[in-house]
């Protein structure tokens, strides 16, 4: 990674995310935005909670990235009988009577974790810990995950029977909450024509490990302007019902607004978003452009907005 200057690697970021999009695109069809806001996703250290109807191609499209980043890759399916010890890992007794432990599917670089809502709390809050703090804790000892390491979660919206949800301590940790929608009429067409055929797709590695770090840290180089960064937290301010700077349409329809937290990501989403559309310093159009994801599972909505039947995207747009 020999550039002259963060400028030069700037220009080189793009040009890999534009790469790492077209290979995703030749086995995912019609699903741009979503794959743009993975891959900022990554490259700001954040995880990511995709929520969409069975069929989708969730699980495909995470797959799919693993497959173009060249990392390691594991998908956990919860289910309400797994224990955290079957994803951390767990100590056994060696040939030589000793106590060794032995690396659970957690150690890896992508983790699906799909369906996190069908297993209970105890584990959800193993993944957690480790999603947190990039470490898991095991019979009183601390063993550091591989990096880079990005969970992707999905979830089910419709079958709410026998599932725990996530608890909003834990929603906070994803940066993005993603909505998956159903494919536009061509690009399912495209979808059903090459997979009920013999039609196979070879993707290439784009990007390694190492260049994955090193555009991370280039990421929280990128300089902001003050403007841009009061706009940042404001925005999260503004989410915050019976404080200072609270929105009209906050103290009406909200119970809980966004914390720090949100203020934090939709900074880095912001230089990430601007660094993906060739730009050395974000303005306030790139947090625009990733508050919605980054805002919508922080805000909790009110009796009255149930009631009037808002949803929380048109509440954002309004704060907006």
């Amino acid at each position: 990674m020999d550039f002259k200057n963060d400028v030069e690697a700037v220009d080189a970021l793009k040009n890999r995310i534009e790469l790492l999009h077209a290979e995703i695109a030749k086995k995912i069809y019609g699903q741009d935005e979503i794959i743009k806001q993975v891959l900022i996703s990554l490259f700001s250290r954040g995880h990511c909670l995709l929520i969409g109807v069975p069929g989708l191609a969730k699980t495909l499209l995470v797959n799919t990235i693993a497959e173009v980043l060249g990392l390691k890759y594991n998908r956990i399916q919860f289910t309400p009988d797994l224990m955290p010890s079957d994803i951390i890992g767990t100590e056994i007794l060696d040939k030589d009577r000793e106590f060794k432990f032995v690396k659970g599917p957690l150690f890896a670089n992508i983790i699906l974790a799909d369906e996190i809502n069908r297993t209970p709390p105890k584990t959800q809050a193993a993944l957690l810990e480790a999603m947190q703090e990039r470490a898991v804790t095991a019979a009183g000892e601390r063993h550091q995950l591989d990096k880079p390491f990005f969970v992707l979660a999905t979830q089910n919206p419709i079958e709410q029977e026998g599932t725990y949800p996530l608890p909003e301590a834990q929603l906070d940790r994803f940066m993005f909450s993603i909505w998956l929608d159903y494919p536009q009429f061509e690009d399912e067409l495209t979808i059903v024509r090459n997979t009920t055929s013999d039609h196979q797709v070879q993707l290439q590695e784009i990007i390694s490990a190492k260049e994955i770090i090193y555009f991370q840290d280039l990421v929280l180089k990128i300089p902001i302007n003050d403007n841009v960064l009061r706009y940042a937290v404001n925005l999260s301010s503004k989410t915050r019902p019976d404080t200072e700077l609270a929105a009209s349409v906050t103290n009406k329809y909200l119970k809980w607004g966004a914390g720090p937290r949100a203020s934090q990501y939709l900074v880095l989403g912001a230089k990430a978003h601007a660094a993906l559309s060739g730009k050395y310093s974000p303005d306030i159009e790139d947090v625009k452009a990733v508050a919605k994801t980054i805002l919508r599972h922080r805000i909790i909505k009110n009796y009255k907005a149930e009631a009037e039947n808002i949803s929380v995207d048109q509440l954002i747009d309004e704060i907006l």
